[in-house]
């Protein structure tokens, strides 16, 4: 296991990330997984025997079990604290009252509260808001976010399912007050929904943060049980909770071409697939999910396959999408400040 940097901080995280959506099945969650205790402490000791020291959950899935289920694990398991960095989040609805959703400074210091009696902890190591809230000024958000890492309940902060734009005005206003910053941004990618690298990766490279994907199999549309004479039938995750959103003949495209792939490592197609996002540029740790932990082993060695340049060049092909305005004019125009001059200036005799 490779362990990278979790954006500009000094802490290290396994590029590999254990992700508990499947833990719990409490209502709509019930189409990602319904582990129970003893399914959820043979997945989190798995993990950890493995080398991943980064576990990722959130309050909203299956609305506070994953949480509980997790924290009891790390109980049971008697796991120390200090070796792992356990990551949640704060944003969706938690209750029916008005105010048991979002992220004004009210919810996020009551959830943070409500997520580390679950979890067992005196803290988390990474708090992040789960996605935009139209109504709540981002100035109320970040003050709450330093108001929770002030009390000593968090160590460092990201976000989930922002636009560029969103992230950048947030980290202002925390820098012009001497706030936290985000460190990390928590995002869909995979080889079938590149979108991220529109504007999200050059502004993490820029800023020097990390990028957790989520979803690195597409909703297990591209864990290689899917091909186009295979598609998903009734009962199926894909048909029941079809999310995230996939243009399944495109993805079709692109597994034809990860099985030749698959087939020259002697290897899944869900590790081609997971290898793939792990070498893209700015990734830090990338978040995988089982329901069992053969599937879990077979992901987490996704991070010992090395695919060759060829390999990669034959897989970004055939995901390629063209780049939107004005990702595509920015690159046009920069050809001349980023690459070889082809100007050749005149002699001095001729210029008199």
């Amino acid at each position: 296991m490779k362990y990278n940097q979790l954006g500009n901080t000094g802490v290290l995280v396994s590029e590999i990330c254990l992700g508990t959506m499947t833990f719990g099945g409490d209502g709509y969650w019930k189409a990602m997984g319904e582990l129970q205790q003893d399914a959820v402490n043979d997945i989190v000791k798995t993990a950890v025997d493995n080398g991943i020291n980064f576990i990722d959950t959130a309050n909203v899935y299956s609305y506070g079990q994953a949480e509980t289920l997790l924290g009891q694990s790390l109980k049971t398991l008697g796991l120390p604290r200090h070796e792992l960095l356990i990551a949640t989040k704060v944003r969706g609805r938690m209750g029916e009252g008005k105010n048991q959703v979002g992220l004004g400074r009210l919810q996020i210091m009551q959830q943070i509260d409500d997520s580390l009696k679950r979890l067992q902890l005196d803290h988390v190591d990474l708090y992040q808001i789960h996605g935009f809230d139209p109504m709540t000024p981002l100035e109320e958000t970040m003050r709450g976010l330093e108001d929770v890492v002030r009390s000593g309940k968090v160590r460092y902060i990201g976000c989930s399912n922002l636009a560029a734009w969103q992230v950048m005005k947030a980290n202002g206003i925390a820098e012009k007050n001497g706030w936290t910053k985000f460190v990390s941004t928590q995002n869909y990618y995979s080889i079938a929904g590149r979108d991220l690298e529109n504007e999200i990766v050059p502004m993490v490279q820029d800023q020097q943060m990390g990028i957790l994907p989520w979803s690195p199999l597409a909703g297990g549309f591209l864990s290689g049980k899917y091909t186009r004479t295979n598609k998903p039938e009734d009962g199926s995750r894909r048909l029941s909770f079809d999310f995230p959103p996939v243009d399944q003949e495109r993805a079709y495209d692109i597994i034809d071409a990860m099985e030749l792939v698959a087939k020259d490592h002697n290897v899944s197609v869900a590790r081609i697939a997971l290898a793939w996002v792990l070498a893209q540029p700015a990734i830090t740790s990338v978040i995988i999910g089982a329901k069992n932990t053969d599937q879990l082993i077979d992901n987490i060695k996704a991070a010992d396959l090395s695919l060759t340049s060829e390999q990669l060049a034959t897989l970004d092909q055939a995901s390629a999408r063209p780049k939107p305005y004005p990702q595509w004019m920015i690159e046009r125009q920069g050809r001349d400040r980023t690459g070889p001059s082809n100007f050749a200036p005149k002699p001095v005799a001729e210029m008199k």
